[in-house]
């Protein structure tokens, strides 16, 4: 495997889409889960500071996107975050974490948070792994927080 992590271009939709999809289906163990609307990820695209990073191996197999937040306190949240099946357990979501990671340090932004859901125990181990910390308790899920 020789995938390569790069910033997500308008022709990468499509794939980040199926992704997104196979990813809320694995969160809750069902077919019927709803995906972006339509021009939902074109804010991504527009050079802004916001980005999706896709992990590349032929085709995209991993995304993740980030979103700059300047609110009282400047923030990078971690929002949608997926990995195709056949890819995971090979240290994608870790480059794709610590790319993003190294962004919010060239923009000069800390704290990262990222909300991950109870029941993905898997995403929870690679976060704590990664630095992260339960922020506060959401619900059916935690936010987590993690200083650069």
């Amino acid at each position: 495997m020789n995938y390569k992590i790069r910033v997500a271009v308008p022709d990468d939709e499509l794939k980040i889409s199926e992704l997104f999809l196979e990813m809320l289906r694995a969160i809750y163990h069902t077919d019927e889960v709803n995906g972006y609307e339509e021009g939902e990820l074109d804010r991504f695209f527009t050079g802004n500071e916001d980005r999706i990073y896709v992990a590349e191996d032929g085709d995209v197999v991993g995304f993740l996107s980030v979103e700059v937040h300047h609110e009282e306190e400047d923030f990078i949240y971690l929002d949608d975050f997926s990995v195709a099946e056949a890819y995971r357990n090979k240290g994608i979501g870790t480059k794709l974490l610590m790319t993003a990671e190294e962004y919010a340090r060239t923009i000069n932004i800390s704290p990262v948070f990222l909300h991950v859901e109870k029941s993905n125990g898997a995403a929870l181990r690679l976060y704590e792994r990664s630095g992260y910390s339960i922020d506060r308790d959401d619900g059916n899920r935690y936010m987590l927080r993690k200083a650069l």
